[in-house]
């Protein structure tokens, strides 16, 4: 049943009742927002990134203003999603949000839409072309195209970080997937994009917390896991248009430096491994974007539209 979402007119959402897992009743929020412009280009289904979900108004008035119904999907056990017996954000494998994708979908099919655009969001960047590579091995094309924005296809860090610490997070997160993984967090990117510190957003600090969520091993473990798989090589069967800044820091305090760099993942990386989501990949690098493209400062976010608008006239020529 469709309801008034908390983001108000002309926003709702529908509650997709899922499979219980290991630990209870599970469900999906799918937001909606139709176009009004009486132009149909299809439908865009967004899927967000970790300790997050969707707030970002813009990038569906964006879309909505090209002609396409935007759906958000909130995960399972991520804010709207999240049940009270639930570990936020948590999972032991990225397959484990594929039934909620192909409901969406399903959805979105049964709201007339034949041609579907993905967007993805940093993990969620991550998942969408998991599941699309996964579909598609089954021989069903789920997407038209996907536009992902600042992808998290690798682990930031140095190259034993990389190897041996991957597989002492393989390890600990098969004997212990809720052990928490020790790492340095500040509130330097909340206070680039939250409207209570330096930014202009205004979302739920209690669903997007300003210190983020404890990584736990389980969780990396099935992230790493899903790293692995994309550095082999998959094909989503659709173009990919890959969005990330020209630059990454890891600050520890915030400065204007930070408010224009990507300070969560290694834009090299990003670059770099998104020619191994499929054949047809085109990377854009925006210049003072932040780790959320779309959620950087006016004039480098209408940058990133701008690119996204006539990327997508090619790809769905």
């Amino acid at each position: 049943m469709n309801e008034t979402d908390v983001l108000g007119e002309p926003y709702t959402r529908e509650v997709i009742e899922l499979p219980d897992d290991y630990e209870g009743p599970v469900v999906a929020t799918l937001v909606r927002r139709p176009s009004e412009t009486g132009v149909d280009r299809g439908a865009v289904l967004h899927v967000h990134g970790f300790c997050d979900y969707f707030f970002q108004t813009g990038q569906a008035e964006f879309y909505g203003a090209q002609g396409y119904d935007f759906y958000a999907l909130d995960l399972r056990k991520y804010a709207r999603s999240l049940l009270p017996h639930q570990t936020p954000n948590f999972c032991l494998d990225l397959a484990e949000y594929f039934p909620e994708l192909d409901a969406a979908l399903d959805l979105i099919r049964g709201d007339g839409h034949e041609r579907v655009v993905v967007s993805g969001h940093s993990t969620g960047g991550l998942i969408a072309p998991l599941w699309a590579a996964a579909r598609a091995a089954e021989g069903d094309r789920v997407a038209d195209a996907f536009v992902l924005n600042s992808p998290w296809l690798d682990l930031q860090g140095s190259f034993f970080v990389r190897t041996a610490g991957t597989e002492a997070i393989n390890r600990l997160g098969q004997r212990r997937p809720y052990a928490v993984v020790p790492r340095n967090v500040n509130s330097v990117y909340a206070e680039t994009l939250h409207s209570d510190f330096k930014g202009e957003w205004d979302y739920d600090l209690a669903w997007k917390p300003q210190l983020s969520y404890p990584v736990r091993a389980g969780w990396l473990r099935a992230v790493r896991l899903g790293h692995r798989r994309v550095h082999r090589g998959i094909d989503v069967q659709a173009p990919v248009l890959s969005l990330c800044s020209t630059a990454s820091m890891v600050p520890q305090q915030w400065s204007e430096e930070a408010a224009s760099m990507d300070t969560i993942l290694d834009v090299r990386q990003i670059a770099k491994w998104s020619h191994q989501l499929g054949r047809n990949v085109t990377v854009v690098r925006v210049e003072g974007a932040l780790h959320d493209v779309l959620c950087s400062r006016k004039d480098v976010r209408d940058t990133a539209f701008a690119e996204i608008d006539r990327w997508l006239d090619y790809a769905l020529a």
